[in-house]
């Protein structure tokens, strides 16, 4: 389906199944709706989940000559969770950049959610400063990622000897892949999302006033993370949980930034122990 956001994106959003209160997965930067099957897949007895493709990512096509800016990814998040939306709220679930967008989509729509669970979501606290000089390496490395492969076959090879993507399940290696490329005639498949823009989007995360507006949402937030690492999310997970006035921290030392992706089942069973705790 098809969902309308701001400047004439077209978002497109996906069905992924089950029964009960509805839930909206958000994604990370340089990965897709697709990706949150296999956490998906333990949710859908108890929830009706849905997820989409951010502009730019998956099957979202970005505006001609958008200057990247988050705040159109938290419109894309706020379009979607709209048009699902339901009496007492929806559950929003996000990683990464995907976490960030549903605290704006929050923020900015008061009561379109009643709960939010974010796994490690990007948002820089107003008084750390990053090193100087201090390389992007996320940022070049998406610069220099490799957009086509002979198959599907030959990307999930690729992948799977690379990190992060080497710790993931098979089944989540499989949906970033198969979601995340297209096939031509040929048979070759080409990345969806140009790394040129997951680039940018690495360089330039800011989100104007986000960190200030945080105390504004005055609902349930659970915050994950694993392992603390110095000026990476991890590390600023405590900090945003602290500044919302209902969030709460929880630290998964075993885990790193792509725990969703790593073990699916277990992320699952957090989510459904975070439901539990919200007002019916």
């Amino acid at each position: 389906m098809k969902v309308a956001s701001t400047n004439g994106v077209k978002v497109e959003m996906y069905d992924m199944g089950g029964t009960g209160p509805n839930m909206l997965l958000s994604h990370a930067n340089g990965f897709h709706g697709h990706c949150w099957k296999p956490v998906a897949d333990n949710l859908i007895k108890r929830f009706h989940c849905y997820s989409f493709d951010h502009r730019g990512h998956g099957d979202t096509k970005a505006p001609k000559d958008w200057a990247v800016a988050w705040a159109g990814y938290g419109a894309d998040a706020a379009a979607c969770a709209k048009s699902i939306t339901e009496p007492g709220g929806i559950i929003g679930v996000g990683h990464s950049m995907g976490g960030a967008t549903l605290l704006i989509a929050a923020i900015k729509n008061p009561g379109l959610f009643r709960g939010l669970l974010l796994y490690e979501p990007i948002v820089k606290p107003d008084d750390v400063r990053m090193p100087a000089n201090r390389p992007n390496n996320l940022a070049e490395g998406a610069a220099r990622r490799k957009k086509s492969f002979k198959s599907f076959d030959e990307a999930i090879a690729n992948y799977s000897d690379k990190m992060p993507m080497t710790h993931f399940t098979p089944e989540a290696l499989e949906a970033y892949v198969r979601g995340g490329f297209t096939q031509a005639e040929d048979g070759t498949v080409h990345l969806k999302c140009d790394p040129a823009l997951e680039s940018e989007n690495f360089r330039n995360p800011e989100i104007p006033n986000l960190w200030k507006k945080l105390p504004e949402l005055d609902i349930p937030v659970w915050v994950l993370s694993g392992h603390p690492e110095p000026f990476q999310p991890s590390g600023f997970a405590e900090a945003i949980a602290d500044r919302l006035p209902q969030g709460n921290h929880i630290e998964y030392s075993d885990l790193d930034h792509f725990g969703p992706f790593v073990d699916p089942s277990r992320v699952a069973r957090i989510i459904d122990t975070f439901a539990d705790t919200l007002e019916p």
